[in-house]
């Protein structure tokens, strides 16, 4: 009888351990902060939209960011050198297959992108131009900050590693995967989940906006920055509007003022040129030379 007890006794110490080994493994015994599932979850979004305010704000006042100047633009825009790479791939596979129409719209559409590879080059110039000079002088004041992907933002986030500088990319998850350029700070390297987060950290430190050529993204962030410097929702700050042929032909400001959707003084709230050196001069102008605290 006592080694039957015995029996029974191991027996239910195995059945007990178990039951706390399933306890131990079940998803509601996670800690909340451990629980990806829990975390997703519809009730949380409030709670995710904090966290994605605070992670990048901590890590840029730990950095000592004290104000930024922004950079937007098309992420299909190419350099020169790749361009060239990318005509020499696309003639082999033309050889091959010279009436292939894809290949033939692929051509197309690189020819086209030559007339706006010297924006990469002036991206990059202004970039280096700006770092330079105040993380030279040990401050960090005008710090570029890009959406982190390539084309106009790559060139950007090189022109202020080119001088050994700092700069901010602010990632988005996209259905189609956007990888982080090389060339951001990997300290200042942030993802975002929410558009909104990221719009709000763009903008709660620029000092400057430069809006290169590009599609929807670039016309959403430059409109949402005039229209809040417009209705005076944030205090105003030099816009420089980078390349006179394509703005021309991309937004007739002149016929909104004309047909008065808006007054002929927001013509005033930008600039517009081709040179990163006039784009320096014209943010150097409007701080007389000193950033704002």
């Amino acid at each position: 009888m006592k080694t039957a007890q015995f029996h029974t006794a191991s027996t239910n110490a195995d059945i007990l351990a178990n039951r706390v080994k399933t306890l131990v493994e079940s998803p509601a015994y996670r800690p909340a902060t451990d629980d990806p599932e829990f975390l997703e979850t519809n009730d949380l979004r409030a709670v995710r939209l904090q966290l994605e305010y605070i992670k990048p704000e901590l890590s840029m006042r730990q950095q000592g960011i004290r104000s930024t100047i922004i950079v937007f633009g098309s992420a299909r825009l190419l350099s020169a050198e790749q361009l060239e790479t990318q005509f020499a791939e696309l003639n082999e596979q033309l050889a091959l297959s010279p009436e292939d129409e894809d290949l033939l719209a692929r051509q197309k559409t690189l020819k086209t992108r030559q007339k706006y590879a010297k924006y990469y080059d002036e991206a990059r110039k202004f970039s280096a131009i700006v770092s330079k000079r105040f993380q030279d002088e040990h401050r960090c004041d005008f710090v570029v900050i890009t959406g982190g992907g390539p084309g106009i933002m790559e060139a950007a986030n090189r022109g202020a590693d080119d001088v050994n500088a700092r700069s901010i990319g602010l990632n988005i998850d996209l259905p189609k995967e956007q990888q982080p350029n090389p060339f951001i700070s990997p300290e200042l390297c942030f993802q975002f989940r929410y558009f909104a987060l990221r719009k709000l950290h763009f903008l709660m430190r620029a000092k400057a906006l430069l809006a290169f050529p590009g599609g929807f993204g670039t016309f959403d962030e430059l409109f949402e920055v005039l229209t809040l410097v417009q209705t005076k929702k944030v205090a105003p700050l030099p816009i420089v509007l980078m390349g006179k042929d394509y703005w021309a032909k991309a937004v007739n400001f002149e016929f909104l003022a004309e047909e008065g959707f808006i007054g002929d003084a927001d013509l005033s709230l930008f600039k517009i040129t081709d040179s990163a050196d006039e784009a320096v001069q014209f943010i150097n102008d409007f701080y007389h030379g000193v950033p704002p605290e």
